[in-house]
């Protein structure tokens, strides 16, 4: 069956936002393996914004990265982590129709097996918080 394009699913209705997880080492230590991200369809993109994409060369592939700079054809990508590659240094701009939307929050699940109340009380005061865009972090990676 056919992929819907974004905006016949907006048409639709389609909810605003989304659910992702993240996979590998790419956003340590913003995001870690595991973590699950709430996303938000279409939102405005700007510098320093974490992001979910399709892979410019596999577009069945989702990726997290961190919107460095705008540039001529699309938006230039890195991840937090500077040794997981995978990143704009790899496969070059992004363009805009492969960006899917704005992390806005994330929560890291319980671990299996850890129901003590003192490891429960620690997982609900640290595992649910927002992404929020990081405009050093941008700055400090456009130097590279």
């Amino acid at each position: 069956m056919p992929e819907l394009s974004q905006e016949t699913e907006r048409e639709r209705g389609a909810p605003p936002f989304g659910l992702a997880e993240v996979t590998g080492p790419s956003m340590v230590p913003t995001l870690y393996h595991g973590d699950r991200l709430l996303l938000r369809y279409g939102a405005r993109v700007r510098p320093g914004d974490v992001i979910v994409l399709r892979h410019p060369f596999q577009q069945d592939l989702l990726v997290v990265k961190r919107v460095a700079e705008r540039r001529d054809g699309g938006w230039w990508v890195l991840g937090d982590n500077a040794y997981a590659g995978g990143d704009s240094t790899d496969y070059g701009v992004v363009p805009d129709e492969l960006v899917l939307g704005r992390v806005a929050f994330r929560y890291r699940p319980l671990k299996p097996g850890r129901r003590s109340p003192l490891t429960v009380l620690r997982w609900a005061l640290s595992a649910a918080r927002p992404v929020f865009s990081d405009r050093s972090a941008s700055r400090r990676l456009r130097a590279r």
